[in-house]
């Protein structure tokens, strides 16, 4: 991908055709698939039975300002008291899990949000605190936190650095002010670039910068401006998210002016000046929205074929060992998923009650693992070695098995976006631009509705 990025090309048949807003496959089934009729008996089953080593999701919803474009479960508030409240039921929520996970201890541990950087530094000193009390770490554990620039000043970025932090994501979605203004998110240039030369200096070992493409007022111009000083900085890796409008589920995205919005062939062209740039400036090509250094954790596993995902994104920890804690947060252990209430009053509620405050989940059938398999295979490699796929799931004739699926992928082949053969399928080089799409077809939940190209406002 990294050679033949810049020679991409589409057509705006391609792009009418294959406008669809499919998942993005960070679990399967999707998180929709869960229901509120999941015995508890199922989470403390695979608890039970889970690897010796697991990663560590914890969600802080907190925010001081709203981000109109933001899909989060968060907390719009200015009252630094209410971390404080949380994290008492969080130290509850952990006093729950010790007791199931044993002498377990986890590799991997990520704070997302919401704002995590929301937190004082006395409130992020105790809730290390709360982690060590509570749970086990292995010697090399790696400890990633998203960050708001708005909200981290240089004393609470080298707090993190001492309390142990080694990987730091940046939100920086975009550096146009016109856009900055539109999504309500305006941070300054100057004050970006002094933090990540701040993060470099103070020794994280990993440095993520995250952009939008899709957003309001953005065109390839400016985006291409941006793309440029996210290049100048240097990160070790880049998320390249694509920007989903869905004002009736999400109430911050009415203040978007849909008119300000690229049509379907400019977001797309967007994102083609993303992997163009950053393929040529050194940077592999992971996936629909992920970009690393090639010396990268993250490039080093997919170059071994070792690349995984899971509900944080492409991942070099295991896709089904991950417990999430807060409110809102998934968890996905052996095959079992399972999320917590989003409401804080009912996440307090539950906690209160001396109750882990799940409220859906879903056992994963054999049928559902592997597709599971299938799926994030190919959305992480983009090829599949049929036969030893079949052998290795005992499926004694894989496309009588996948009958449906191949007829989906009909018009994928045609269009040049999958190569198929008797051995293998293959990804070509501009099908992964619709990956999404093509591991669609392999959804069992997912009806030809939702599968088949059609039109859509969604890339």
């Amino acid at each position: 991908m990294t050679n033949n990025a810049n020679q991409i090309v589409w057509s705006q048949a391609l792009i009418d055709k294959y406008n669809i807003n499919g998942p993005r496959y960070t679990s399967y089934p999707t998180a929709l698939a869960l229901h509120n009729k999941f015995p508890l008996s199922a989470m403390e089953q695979t608890l039970a039975n889970a690897p010796d080593e697991l990663s560590l999701y914890i969600h802080l919803p907190f925010c001081i300002k709203l981000c109109y474009y933001c899909g989060c479960n968060k907390v719009i508030t200015r009252h630094q008291h209410k971390a404080d409240i949380y994290l008492d039921y969080l130290a509850k929520e952990m006093a729950m899990y010790k007791a199931l996970l044993g002498n377990r201890k986890f590799e991997s541990v990520h704070m997302g949000g919401g704002t995590p950087t929301f937190l004082s530094e006395t409130q992020l000193s105790r809730l290390m605190d709360l982690l060590h009390e509570h749970f086990s770490f292995t010697d090399n554990t790696e400890w990633s936190i998203e960050i708001d620039p708005r909200s981290c000043s240089d004393d609470k970025l080298r707090h993190l650095r001492k309390l142990g932090f080694d990987r730091v994501s940046y939100g920086v979605q975009d550096f146009d002010a016109k856009v900055q203004i539109a999504i309500n998110r305006v941070q300054d240039t100057d004050m970006i670039k002094h933090q990540i030369a701040l993060s470099k200096a103070l020794g994280f070992r990993s440095i993520n910068l995250d952009l939008i493409y899709g957003l309001p007022y953005q065109r390839p111009e400016t985006f291409a401006a941006s793309i440029d000083q996210v290049i100048e900085l240097n990160p070790d890796r880049v998320s390249l998210f694509s920007y989903a409008h869905l004002p009736s589920r999400f109430a911050g995205q009415r203040k978007i002016d849909e008119s300000s919005l690229p049509t379907a062939p400019i977001k797309l062209e967007l994102l083609q000046l993303g992997i163009t740039k950053f393929t040529a400036a050194g940077y592999q090509f992971i996936g629909m929205d992920h970009f690393a250094k090639t010396d990268d954790t993250l490039a080093q596993a997919q170059q071994r074929g070792e690349l995984q995902r899971n509900f944080q994104g492409y991942t070099t920890s295991g896709q089904d060992a991950l417990l999430g804690i807060g409110a809102s947060s998934i968890s996905q252990i052996n095959g079992v998923l399972w999320q917590n209430v989003k409401e804080l009053p009912s996440y307090y509620k539950a906690i209160n009650s001396d109750t882990l405050p799940i409220v859906k989940g879903f056992e994963l059938n054999a049928d559902d693992k592997l597709r599971a398999a299938l799926i994030s295979q190919v959305i992480c490699h983009f090829d599949l070695d049929i036969q030893e796929f079949a052998n290795r799931w005992t499926i004694e004739n894989f496309w009588d098995y996948f009958a449906d699926a191949k007829r989906k992928l009909e018009p994928f082949i045609e269009d040049g976006l999958v190569e198929l053969d008797a051995n293998q399928l293959r990804v070509t080089t501009l099908g992964r631009l619709w990956v999404r799409s093509i591991c669609a077809c392999f959804d069992a939940y997912l009806d030809d509705s939702a599968t088949a190209p059609r039109y859509s406002k969604v890339v």
